[in-house]
């Protein structure tokens, strides 16, 4: 029996450094909508620029973990923050964007699907934790 999906091709991305049950809600909520789920991972010069740290996780890593996920059909390096490109390049019907970026988010020609974060967690809290238990 197949399902009726309401998108052919489905875009989010981010980070994922580290990836966490939090990433994986979001990623199985957007498979969920979607034929093709593509997922951007930002590069490691990217997280330099935007975070202003240095990864946690190489991109080859973040990469790896995404490409293994059943609910993710495609993994591309996000080189920078051109959404509109990404869509053009991957006739991309929809962004799946965490609700924090509701009014904030850069326009796109696609349609915006807003979905609310797990509560509780988060990359910066899995590395506030791991830097309290080093003794950082």
């Amino acid at each position: 029996m197949s399902e009726t999906r309401k998108f052919r091709v489905v875009y989010t991305t981010g980070a994922f450094d580290p990836f966490h049950f939090g990433h994986l809600n979001i990623l199985r909520r957007a498979k969920a909508i979607a034929e093709t789920l593509i997922v951007g991972v930002s590069t490691d010069e990217l997280v330099r620029q935007a975070k202003g740290r240095e990864p946690f996780m190489s991109l080859a890593q973040r990469m790896a973990i995404l490409a293994e996920l059943r609910c993710v059909d495609r993994v591309i390096p996000q080189v920078d923050k051109n959404k509109q490109r990404v869509v053009d390049e991957l006739e991309v019907d929809a962004i799946v964007v965490g609700s924090d970026w509701r009014g904030r988010y850069p326009p796109v020609s696609c349609e915006l699907v807003y979905f609310d974060y797990t509560e509780g967690i988060s990359s910066s809290l899995l590395r506030d934790r791991r830097d309290e238990s080093d003794g950082r």
